[in-house]
């Protein structure tokens, strides 16, 4: 019990035309509009849930907030007393933030980093089939993790593994911690960096022959591939990296492992089986890869 999964991302964005084109021409990932305030806010639709992925007009890009799903209202109340004990202010998402998200109850804290995190109970199931832009079916299947990266490393581990008690299921020196909250391998990872930033957020992919033809058509369509098609060698999905039009990374994937409780975290050495080339220095590179 406690948080379920990753929910959705909300970023603020500079050019939420060239992100749509992306995620419909390219990735195969239909996007509504709604009104939010003033704005119109564009959803990406990865599954029959309401979004994934908000993208909100901006004079900068930037993280918006990361929200995770939490079991029950009483699992939230007991996430909210652990967070206040541990010197965190929590406080109640406003009736409009939690009618976009499709939540019944939303809550909100700031992270060490400065980021929004969100903890959202309920989901609305906006559609019964995923409609996908012409040419790209199938698609997406579903939002997969993401890898924060920031100097504050030691506070980030503090808040996800002791206080939002998620479970370390593997690492790799120096600093590169995966963390899980249900069966997937991992739904966040945090890094060591000088700058705060998403690294990179994963959207998952039900077949490698999906991940091959969203490959072909960003190649096609000349999107910048910052990491090339490859296996990753601690949960083994397959997956290839575009530069998105905010400055990271999507990861679009496959394949990834199932742990049990059973599970013991170990340092998996080698980021990659094959593949994963990249076209700019890997900050997260070791000796060995």
């Amino acid at each position: 019990m406690g948080i379920r999964k990753l929910g959705y991302v909300g970023l603020n964005v500079t050019d939420v035309d060239a992100w749509t084109g992306l995620l419909g021409r390219t990735l195969g990932i239909g996007v509504t509009t709604e009104k939010f305030g003033t704005t119109e806010v564009a959803l990406a639709e990865l599954d029959v849930f309401k979004y994934r992925v908000a993208l909100h007009p901006s004079t900068e890009d930037s993280p918006r907030e990361l929200g995770w799903i939490v079991d029950t209202p009483s699992e939230l109340d007991r996430l909210t007393e652990r967070l206040t004990q541990a010197g965190f202010t929590v406080s109640d998402g406003s009736p409009e933030e939690t009618q976009l998200r499709g939540a019944t109850k939303l809550r909100w804290f700031t992270d060490p980093v400065g980021y929004r995190v969100e903890l959202a109970v309920g989901e609305t199931k906006a559609r019964t089939n995923v409609a996908r832009p012409d040419g790209t079916s199938p698609g997406a299947t579903g939002l997969g993790h993401f890898v924060l990266a920031s100097p504050k490393l030691a506070e980030l581990r503090e808040l996800y593994e002791s206080v939002l008690q998620f479970k370390l299921t593997d690492y790799r020196a120096p600093g590169l911690y995966f963390f899980r909250c249900n069966t997937a391998h991992h739904s966040i990872a945090l890094a060591h960096a000088e700058t705060p930033s998403i690294h990179h957020l994963e959207f998952e992919y039900d077949s490698l022959d999906d991940v091959g033809r969203a490959f072909d058509r960003a190649r096609a369509n000349g999107e910048p591939i910052s990491i090339s098609l490859g296996r990753h060698m601690n949960d083994k999905a397959i997956s290839f990296y575009v530069e998105n039009p905010s400055g990271f990374h999507l990861e679009i994937g496959c394949g990834g492992i199932e742990v049990g409780e059973d599970w013991v975290s170990h340092d998996f050495g080698v980021s990659d089986v094959w593949g994963h080339h990249h076209t700019s220095a890997n900050p997260f590179a070791s000796p060995k890869s």
